[in-house]
């Protein structure tokens, strides 16, 4: 699957250097006293990057694979420009996205309700919606409290940044989700990553750092959502108890996902839940909603609920969609089937794609495989010759991983079936080598 040459890319993007002159990454116009242009935001760095790759996808044939309408209700299967594709580019891991009774449950707080909390919580004031949800959210951890933000992204951004300043340090492992290293940043903290789940690289850090420190936060994903593999929680509580720090698992890729009921990574690894001090998550993936929460102690609660940014000065989350995700955790909480089928679709898919030769990195049968293509381009290809072929399986890209890292990467669910499974992971093998020659071809002119 790896015998693109890595410089493909990098060869291609020098023949449209010149198409990317110098220009503002993304605010200060530059003056100059003879004459002022107008502003424009496509004289922006960005822009030209954006344009530069636009050029270069158009000029080879290669298809820009993102941000497709879908017409129908996005599944195991959704409709694209009237056709139907067998989907893998949608996180509803339980199946619950669309049940009959999350829509009922919404309708019923719409009607009661309205579509919009109004303004923030603290202006507004709270809906009923809100606290079963929060409190259904602390329950589930094992925590005293719980508060919903509503954006996953702006949960882990805000809520970092606000508990954490400049005399303190944050150490997250190096394949965090880009929120988690952002709310590091803006907290002013100093931020240091380890290794990709090494917890020597972890200990190293911290024999040589802590001591400088008044509070140390660790943070990890639970599930990873690229590579699809677990955190060692057993060995970070050991470790955050002996260097007295605090540990955040961000749980937006591990709820109803791993662990014998679906509860999540401390379920998976077996550790009690209150030894982990600040666990977040997403209500987009398998509570079929919008938003993100947070769930601990009453202490750290009441700290975001009036200083946390995302929290205090954007409006509350929607009332219809705190209901749809209190509805979807009951129900994930009942129906326990659904946990265990998607463990064993994962199971199996994970499987196969090494019986077909594939390479799947670090996964560990969680609801993420990544497929390692390792080429972007080649990716990119390989996921045009699929959606072709009926199949939407989107490429993950330089930079948002390594170049030689780049993947197909497939969300797995309960709606899959083994025969889906079966026919992207064979497309896949099938496609390789047409992939390989696209490349080749592009590389060639």
């Amino acid at each position: 699957m790896h015998n693109t040459n890595n410089k493909d890319t990098q060869s291609l993007l020098s023949r449209f250097k010149a198409r990317q002159v110098s220009g503002n990454a993304g605010g200060q116009v530059s003056l100059n006293r003879e004459k002022v242009q107008k502003a424009q935001f496509k004289d922006f760095l960005l822009y030209k990057k954006i344009k530069a790759h636009s050029d270069i996808a158009s000029e080879v044939g290669v298809q820009n694979p993102f941000m497709l309408c879908h017409s129908t209700i996005a599944k195991a299967h959704s409709v694209i420009n009237g056709r139907d594709y067998l989907n893998f580019a949608t996180y509803d891991y339980l199946g619950l996205n669309g049940d009959e009774r999350i829509n009922e449950a919404a309708y019923k707080t719409m009607q009661d309700f309205g579509t919009s909390a109004g303004a923030s919580r603290l202006v507004a004031g709270e809906r009923p919606c809100h606290e079963l949800l929060e409190h259904s959210l602390a329950s589930h951890y094992g925590q005293e409290s719980a508060i919903v933000y509503v954006s996953g992204h702006a949960t882990n951004v805000s809520a970092i940044s606000t508990l954490f300043g400049k005399d303190d340090l944050i150490v997250y492992d190096r394949l965090s989700h880009n929120s988690i290293m952002l709310g590091a940043k803006f907290s002013g903290a100093t931020c240091l990553a380890y290794k990709h789940n090494d917890m020597s690289s972890l200990e190293e850090l911290l024999r040589t750092h802590r001591h400088n420190h008044k509070n140390t936060l660790i943070v990890t994903e639970g599930v990873f959502s690229m590579d699809g593999d677990v955190a060692d929680l057993q060995s970070l509580v050991a470790i955050k108890q002996r260097f007295n720090a605090f540990l955040m698992v961000d749980e937006a890729h591990a709820l109803g996902v791993v662990g014998k009921s679906g509860a999540g990574s401390f379920e998976h690894c077996g550790i009690d839940p209150v030894q982990v001090d600040i666990y977040m998550g997403t209500l987009s993936k398998t509570l079929c909603s919008c938003g993100g929460y947070i769930a601990g102690c009453k202490e750290l609660i009441e700290i975001l609920k009036y200083y946390s940014a995302g929290f205090v000065y954007s409006v509350g989350l929607s009332p219809v969609l705190a209901m749809a995700s209190y509805t979807a955790l009951d129900l994930m909480h009942k129906e326990t089937f659904r946990v265990s089928a998607l463990q064993d679709i994962c199971a199996f898919a994970k499987d196969y794609a090494l019986e077909c030769g594939l390479d799947v990195g670090n996964a560990q049968g969680t609801a993420v495989l990544p497929i390692i293509i390792g080429s972007s381009l080649k990716a990119t290809a390989l996921s045009n010759l699929l959606f072709e072929h009926g199949v939407l399986a989107l490429p993950i890209i330089y930079p948002a991983v390594e170049e030689e890292k780049a993947r197909i990467r497939l969300f797995l669910s309960y709606s899959h079936s083994r025969d889906d499974i079966k026919h992207c992971l064979d497309l896949i093998k099938s496609l390789d080598a047409a992939a390989e020659k696209k490349v080749d071809t592009i590389s060639a002119d």
